[in-house]
């Protein structure tokens, strides 16, 4: 039976069944003219707060669970690098981004997470006292503002996610830990199995991956992530957040789609349908993972599909449903769809077995990655 979402906080939910996430901010942000694709920094809590308050919105209306603070490389010797030309503090940006989390979160019942970035000053090679208290600014912010639990994401080396999970302990609230973990390992070629028991060893709640490798890389990934904890007694719940871009041709690159010639801004084309992102949310929690959502490129209607894929699992009604019924519902038998000429397109299997074009004629189906390192001075 499908009941209207209940407050419960995240392991309850975890428990009874899959859990969805958000998708992307900063990248969807910047597409609509509210973030700098030159520093990815979040200053539009501050300077724009009503948009990104609506993209909250749209995430809780297409069926997230969780709202996560729009707080993403906020930490303060970030904002301190030469050319970011920042006049606000990490408390300033992350205060805001939970008062925004909060506001469209309670709107469905949402939960808030508080999203904790990597620091340069890891990268740079500072003592590890200079690193952790990166990471105890926001996670104080996030105490004050008393989100519902805490995740460390974007993190390559899993040496600074040891350090990183042991300050988010001290909050005493659930604890997610994330790593861009392609099927190369971490940043110095840690193997993805001796990451996953790490992470998992750290303590934390919820391990996983996000951002940097699409769908199909990133179920690889989680697959040898669960196979390496199978033995763990207690394991964690399983997280996999990957981007909204087919980019296959990455897969055995660390750096993933990074590589792409087309990063950042003209990855339009390797968007994920609708049918992808049904398929994706379908695929991991058959392959038992329990936390799925989306990072760069994972638009509201992205999130919508794996929320109404779900939805029977999830015993939980999207709020977008009033609208846009899934896949088969009496939309797609009543609207025009359903009577143009060839048949077959109110249906779920049409949409997901069409052979897409691209319109675009003599473009390659792939592209060569080029060579490329990060600047941890300037990112």
């Amino acid at each position: 039976m499908i009941t209207m979402i209940k407050r419960k906080y995240i392991l309850e939910r975890l428990a009874a069944g899959p859990v969805v996430g958000d998708g992307s901010m900063m990248f969807t942000l910047e597409k609509r003219g509210y973030v700098s694709y030159e520093k990815w920094i979040p200053y539009a809590v501050l300077k724009f707060p009503d948009a990104v308050l609506q993209l909250h919105r749209e995430f809780v209306r297409a069926g997230a669970d969780v709202i996560q603070t729009a707080s993403f490389y906020s930490t303060d010797d970030r904002l301190n690098l030469p050319g970011k030309d920042c006049n606000f503090t990490c408390k300033e940006i992350n205060d805001a981004a939970c008062k925004l989390a909060r506001k469209a979160a309670d709107e469905n019942n949402c939960l808030v997470c508080g999203g904790i970035s990597p620091t340069p000053s890891f990268e740079l090679g500072k003592d590890e006292k200079v690193v952790a208290e990166e990471y105890a600014k926001q996670l104080r912010c996030y105490e004050e503002n008393d989100v519902d639990f805490v995740m460390c994401e974007l993190f390559d080396n899993i040496r600074e996610v040891e350090i990183c999970a042991k300050e988010m302990k001290k909050l005493n609230k659930p604890v997610a830990v994330s790593m861009t973990l392609g099927l190369m390992g971490d940043a110095e070629g840690v193997a993805v199995e001796e990451c996953a028991v790490r992470m998992a060893k750290t303590g934390a709640d919820i391990i996983g991956i996000n951002c940097t490798f699409d769908p199909n890389t990133s179920l690889k990934v989680m697959s040898r992530i669960k196979s390496a904890i199978a033995d763990l007694d207690p394991k964690p719940y399983l997280l996999c957040q990957p981007v909204g871009f087919l980019c296959p041709e990455v897969e055995n690159n660390r750096l993933g789609y990074l590589t792409l010639p087309e990063y950042p801004l003209a990855l339009d084309p390797r968007t994920l349908t609708r049918s992808d992102a049904h398929d994706f949310g379908r695929q991991a929690f058959e392959l038992g993972i329990n936390y799925i959502g989306g990072c760069c490129g994972f638009e509201p209607y992205h999130i919508r599909s794996i929320a109404q894929e779900l939805q029977e699992e999830r015993g939980i009604i999207p709020p977008v449903n009033d609208m846009a019924q899934p896949y088969g519902g009496s939309f797609f038998q009543q609207s025009i769809i359903s009577s143009i000429e060839g048949g077959g397109r109110q249906t779920k299997e049409y949409w997901q077995n069409v052979n897409l074009g691209s319109g675009r004629p003599f473009n390659p189906p792939l592209a060569k990655p080029v060579d490329r390192k990060i600047d941890y001075t300037r990112t």
